[in-house]
């Protein structure tokens, strides 16, 4: 267990961190919400490494847990003590913002002390300077959308992840059985010649040696290959900049059999050269189609 590396997750309530564990969920983390702090410990007993496969722990804590300002001093001063990569992530925001996030969510402030929402505010906030002052990294969510905000999370969290990465997959498709729902990006190569009213080619498919060489002897075909791998070279690493777990590229024709299937094939290899460190995947959605 002590190779994985382990963050907390605190500050005060509203200022994003169910963003930011959400953020280290995608980069690859082990993630709890919620958790308190005295059975850290005893969590980090279990044999989990040996069950998942993790860039690293993560744990929202905070004052949601009635003994959390009790003993997490104590706790996390133990867990350093053991020899456990630790850091501790202190999320903040301006009085006004938290005062406006309150009042769009509805939701209501863990301190429940008879007190107004802008006093349980300020007493959190005092409740947890030593805390803030002894975090490793404090962020102010104040001017941060979420987006902003999980971007900036997952350049933390990617820093130390030994795994995931965004999953990118190529996809063939026929425009005659519809546009793939989980399609990001859907490009249509039907500008190109069609095999399927060559003789001898319409019963192949784009995998044939025969029909990818009648594709690609379209000079079309060729410099589109190259300008849309030149174009997804540049907006894969803004996706994953965004925070994009997942990006798929829909590549069709009319029936999903010819050409889409040769297209997707050659900017797949294109791409997956461009980025071997990431995970690619390669489908043909029709091509089976009669």
């Amino acid at each position: 267990m002590k190779r994985l590396n382990l963050t907390v997750i605190t500050g005060l309530s509203g200022s994003g961190k169910s963003t930011a564990i959400a953020a280290f969920e995608d980069a690859g983390y082990y993630c709890v919400d919620n958790m308190p702090v005295r059975l850290l410990p005893k969590f980090l007993e279990l044999p989990i490494e040996s069950d998942i496969s993790a860039a690293g722990l993560a744990f929202v804590m905070d004052i949601r847990e009635k003994n959390f300002l009790t003993y997490y001093e104590e706790v996390f001063d133990d867990i350093r003590h053991q020899g456990y990569s630790f850091q501790i992530i202190f999320l903040e925001a301006d009085e006004s913002v938290l005062l406006q996030r309150y009042s769009q969510t509805r939701r209501q402030h863990p301190l429940t002390s008879g007190k107004s929402l802008t006093e349980n505010i300020q007493i959190e906030q005092k409740q947890l300077q030593n805390l803030r002052n002894a975090a490793d990294q404090i962020i102010d969510s104040t001017h941060l959308s979420v987006h902003e905000l999980k971007s900036l999370i997952l350049d933390i969290a990617r820093k130390n992840s030994r795994t995931q990465s965004i999953q990118i997959a190529v996809m063939s498709f026929g425009f005659k059985y519809g546009i793939p729902r989980e399609a990001d990006l859907i490009m249509d190569v039907r500008f190109l010649s069609n095999p399927f009213f060559i003789k001898g080619l319409k019963a192949l498919d784009g995998r044939h040696e025969k029909v990818s060489t009648y594709v690609l002897n379209q000079p079309q075909a060729i410099v589109f290959i190259q300008m849309y791998s030149e174009l997804l070279e540049y907006l894969i690493p803004l996706y994953e900049k965004e925070g994009k777990s997942y990006l798929t590229i829909a590549i069709g024709c009319t029936g999903g059999r010819h050409r889409s299937v040769v297209i997707a094939n050659n900017v797949f290899n294109r791409i997956q050269n461009a980025f071997p460190e990431k995970n690619f995947l390669v489908t043909h959605r029709d091509i089976e189609q009669a």
